[in-house]
């Protein structure tokens, strides 16, 4: 039975991931890039809004919070795990098409966070909601395509940032020097995320602002002692990266054009796994912030894909390749399990820091995507259907790390990905209009200190004045 469902996931994820989502996925971020004149060149001016304390609209959560909160549900497995996956998979070019991905997205994060704080609304209880669901159905007036991409995230939540995480961490763990079993595994992690959900949004944000920023570092010092204890391969390991990327790896004689295929498919599949640009979930998460208008925070969540996919997967898959290449007793059959393997080629304190790493990454993910699912329910069903969700939510952490076969729960969280990805693609181009208006106003012409007086609707308001000249109108 397991096998069946093994192939069947197997084959639904290669259709979709095929020419069909590597055309809409870098077709969209090449769109977007170029219609708002890569809005990655205002990386610095985001950074000064990190800690910028919004003024004009109402909102729950600063930049800063709603940043970690979208980088605790991005930086998770995708980025150890996965990249383990891509480069085993796809070769060691897949790095550089993930690496590609990370920086075309930035523009995908940047129009889906513009129209989260466009569209958003407040609920009965007063809190501040949005995300693709909302602008699908306020500004395309498309409810039932709201109702699909809404359906299709509380579904993927679970693969994505639930069972995918639990399950790798209790592989991790399992094969690590401590043996740590992974029901034991299981109901720690239960009991850690609980004690955190259960407490809302607040909560939530002030765990992901406290432990993203430390996690992060603790993960590249043990990329960095790898990398020192191997210098002499980085370059040569570069050099594959680059060379690989459009040559592919001949893999058992096979096509070159087939590989390189691969290695594009594999590198975009999991950079969008990581960073999660045009997937549509992280957006939820800039609704809630105090900010005085949409491209402000836009640009603060426009950084994301670059630490998560630029950063943290790039110097993975650099770790990874050098240490294939320096130690070639290091098993890079599993990618599952390639990552551990890798750092423990360098000693007690590689797989130390890794286990540490992969443990906090798994919980700020669980965190974060707890959140994105709890919304998305919310808009299906009301506030009422919260705290049943928090208690499943609970229990199928526990359920991932029993998992028995990886593969399973890999191949579901890609065609959930998938799925839930080409609502929020339609939306953003169908929309690209409006990105543009707010875009012109608040950034070319640098009014991004300025207020934008429109006040946040009800949920139960419609939305049907059209964008005047002025965004500051609609």
């Amino acid at each position: 039975m397991l096998d069946a469902i093994s192939q069947g996931l197997s084959a639904a994820s290669n259709f979709l991931w095929g020419y069909i989502l590597l055309f809409c996925l870098l077709g969209t971020h090449l769109y977007l890039t170029f219609i708002l004149k890569f809005p990655q060149r205002h990386f610095f001016t985001a950074l000064r809004y990190y800690f910028a304390r919004g003024k004009g609209q109402d909102g729950h959560i600063s930049h800063f919070s709603s940043l970690m909160i979208s980088l605790a549900a991005n930086v998770g497995t995708g980025n150890i795990i996965g990249v383990a996956v891509a480069v085993t998979t796809g070769g060691p070019g897949a790095v550089f098409w993930c690496m590609l991905t990370g920086l075309l997205g930035m523009s995908t994060r940047y129009a889906e966070s513009l129209l989260a704080i466009r569209y958003r609304v407040q609920d009965e209880k007063g809190h501040i909601v949005g995300g693709p669901m909302y602008a699908i159905e306020r500004g395309l007036k498309c409810r039932w395509l709201a109702v699909t991409f809404a359906v299709l995230t509380s579904i993927a939540a679970f693969g994505i940032g639930n069972i995918t995480q639990s399950n790798a961490v209790a592989r991790v763990l399992h094969e690590s020097a401590l043996g740590i079993p992974s029901w034991v595994t299981g109901l720690g992690l239960a009991v850690l995320v609980a004690l955190v959900v259960l407490g809302g949004l607040k909560g939530i944000a002030r765990v992901c602002s406290a432990c993203v920023p430390t996690m992060a570092l603790v993960y590249m010092a043990g990329c960095l002692v790898l990398l020192v204890a191997n210098y002499e391969f980085i370059w040569p390991a570069v050099e594959m990266i680059c060379s690989r990327a459009f040559t592919g790896e001949a893999a058992g004689g096979g096509f070159i054009g087939s590989t390189l295929m691969l290695a594009m498919q594999t590198g975009c599949k999991r950079g969008l796994f990581s960073n999660e640009a045009g997937m549509g979930s992280s957006p939820i998460i800039s609704a809630p912030v105090r900010t005085p208008n949409p491209v402000q925070q836009a640009l603060v969540a426009s950084t994301g894909p670059f630490w998560d996919t630029v950063v943290i997967c790039t110097l993975t898959g650099l770790t990874l390749t050098v240490a294939v290449m320096a130690h070639p007793e290091v098993d890079s059959a599993q990618g599952e399990v390639l990552t551990y393997h890798a750092f423990r080629s360098v000693g007690f304190i590689g797989s130390t820091l890794l286990t540490i790493s992969l443990a906090t990454f798994v919980i700020s993910t669980l965190l974060g995507w707890s959140y994105f699912g709890e919304r998305s329910l919310q808009y299906l069903g009301g506030t009422r259907l919260i705290t049943p969700y928090r208690v499943l939510w609970v229990v199928a952490v526990y359920v991932g790390c029993v998992t028995p076969k990886s593969a399973i729960v890999w191949d579901f969280a890609d065609v959930a990905n998938g799925l839930m990805a080409l609502p929020n693609l339609f939306c953003l181009v169908a929309l690209s209009g409006t990105l543009v208006l707010y875009t012109r106003y608040y950034l070319w012409e640098k009014r991004l200190d300025e207020a934008d007086p429109a006040p946040v609707p009800q949920a139960s308001e419609p939305d049907v004045e059209k964008l005047k000249k002025n965004p500051q109108k609609s």
